[in-house]
C-alpha cells in the first residue's frame, strides 16, 4: 500500500460531509484502507452498513485535486500529516469510536505525554480562576505530567502557560486549521507550544473557526488525557462538553471548587455533586491516578513539589523596545484594561495595541477578557 495515496485517500473521506469519523472506522474495519474504500462499488459499501447516500457520496467524490492542494499547502507550512494507523498516532486516540482519521500537527507527541492531563475552563474567568490555571498547569508539568487543553481564550491559555513556564510539555487541540490562530492573539503561544509540545487540530488548512467545530474537538482533548481537570465554568460552559466526554470514554473527572455564589463556578460545583473529585492542589490528582501511575511513578517523574526547581523561560526574551519597556511599566499581575495602559503613557490606541500585540507575542503578556492585560 503506497503511504501517500492511504494519505491522500484518508484526507479525502474525511473532507466529505456526509461522512464523518464513525463511518470511516467502519469502512476502514470492512476494507482495510482508505485506498480501497474508493475502489469498492456501491453494493459492496453499502454492504459494509452504511447509508446509500454515503455510499452515493463516496462514489461520486471528485475533489481530488482539491486534496491534493490542501496537502501540498499544509506540508510547505511546516505542518505533519497523522494519520490513522501511522506510527506518529497516539493509541490513546485510536480506542475512541470517533477518532479522526487524519489531523494536521505542528510539533510531535511523544510516547511519554500518554501521562497527559486536560485542563480546561471558560474563556471568561476570573483572576482566582486563571491564578489556578496557570498555577495547576505548572504543578502537573513539573510531576512530569503533559498539559492538554484547546488554545481557547481564559482557563484553557493560562493552563498552557503555566506548563510552558514551568519548562513542561503541553498540546493545544485547536478548532480551526493550524493557518487559522484562533484566537489571534495566541499566535505567540502557539509557535512556543509547537517547540515544546505540540498544536494539532483535524480540521484541514484554511478552516475557519466555527462555533460547532469546538464541541467536536473535545473528544479529543479527552482522548489524549488520562483525566480532565476542570478549573472554572458557568452552567453552560463548553468545558462541560469535555467532561461529558470523559466520562463517555472512561476517564476521570476533576473539578476545583469555587465560590458558590459565583456565576463563574457554577458548573464546577454541579460537577463535584455529581460526584467529580475536588481538587485543591496537584497531590490530589496524583492520588486519585495512582492506578494508572505504576510505571509513571516508577519511573521517578511525579517527584515531590515541595523542592520545585525555579520557573524556566521557555525561550529568552527578545530585546525590548522603547516602547514596550513602557508598557511593560505599566502593567503588573492584575490585568489593566488598553484605554487605562495607554492614557498613562499617553500612546494612541492603534499605537498601544500593536505594542502589547508584540509583548505578547514575546511571552511577556498575556490577554484576559475584555482587551485586558497583565504581566506572565
Amino acid at each position: 500500500m503506497n503511504l501517500e495515496d492511504e494519505k491522500r485517500c484518508l484526507a479525502a473521506l474525511a473532507s466529505i460531509p456526509a461522512v464523518g469519523p464513525l463511518t470511516i472506522k467502519k469502512l476502514l474495519a470492512v476494507f482495510g484502507s482508505a485506498q480501497a474504500v474508493f475502489g469498492a462499488p456501491g453494493a459492496r459499501l453499502r454492504s459494509a452498513g452504511i447509508s446509500r447516500r454515503r455510499a452515493d457520496a463516496i462514489l461520486e467524490f471528485s475533489g481530488w485535486q482539491g486534496v491534493r492542494r490542501m496537502l501540498e499547502h499544509a506540508e510547505a507550512r511546516g505542518m505533519k500529516i497523522v494519520t490513522m494507523g501511522s506510527e506518529d498516532y497516539p493509541p490513546s486516540l485510536a480506542l475512541i469510536p470517533d477518532c479522526p482519521p487524519v489531523f494536521y500537527m505542528k510539533g510531535e507527541i511523544r510516547k511519554d505525554d500518554k501521562y497527559a492531563l486536560g485542563v480546561v475552563g471558560t474563556r471568561t474567568p476570573t483572576p482566582y480562576g486563571l491564578a489556578q490555571a496557570e498555577s495547576l498547569g505548572a504543578g502537573l508539568a513539573r510531576k512530569g505530567f503533559t498539559v492538554v487543553s484547546g488554545l481557547a481564550r481564559g482557563i484553557d491559555s493560562a493552563a498552557h502557560w503555566g506548563a510552558l513556564k514551568a519548562a513542561g510539555r503541553s498540546i493545544a487541540v485547536m478548532g480551526s486549521g493550524l493557518d487559522v490562530p484562533y484566537p489571534p492573539e495566541n499566535a505567540g503561544l502557539m509557535r512556543k507550544l509547537a517547540a515544546n509540545g505540540a498544536v494539532i487540530t483535524e480540521f484541514p488548512p484554511g478552516t475557519a473557526p466555527n462555533k460547532e467545530n469546538f464541541p467536536r474537538r473535545n473528544r479529543i482533548i479527552s482522548a489524549l488525557s488520562l483525566g480532565i481537570l476542570v478549573v472554572e465554568a458557568g452552567k453552560g460552559s463548553g468545558s462541560l462538553i469535555t467532561a461529558d466526554c470523559a466520562l463517555e470514554q472512561g476517564k476521570e473527572v476533576f473539578a476545583i471548587p469555587g465560590n458558590i455564589s459565583s456565576a463563574f463556578s457554577r458548573g464546577t460545583n454541579e460537577l463535584i455533586k455529581k460526584g467529580a473529585r475536588v481538587v485543591t492542589g496537584v497531590d490530589d490528582i496524583v492520588e486519585e491516578l495512582a492506578p494508572v501511575l505504576k510505571g509513571f511513578i516508577a519511573e521517578g517523574k511525579t517527584a515531590s513539589c515541595t523542592t520545585e526547581p525555579p520557573e524556566q523561560p521557555v525561550s529568552p526574551v527578545d530585546e525590548l523596545s522603547a516602547d514596550e519597556r513602557l508598557a511593560v511599566g505599566a502593567l503588573g499581575p492584575e490585568p489593566r484594561h488598553i484605554d487605562e495602559i495607554a492614557r498613562e503613557i499617553g500612546f494612541g490606541a492603534p499605537r498601544m495595541m500593536g505594542v502589547l500585540l508584540s509583548l505578547e507575542l514575546k511571552g511577556v503578556v498575556r490577554q484576559s477578557a475584555g482587551k485586558k492585560f497583565f504581566i506572565c
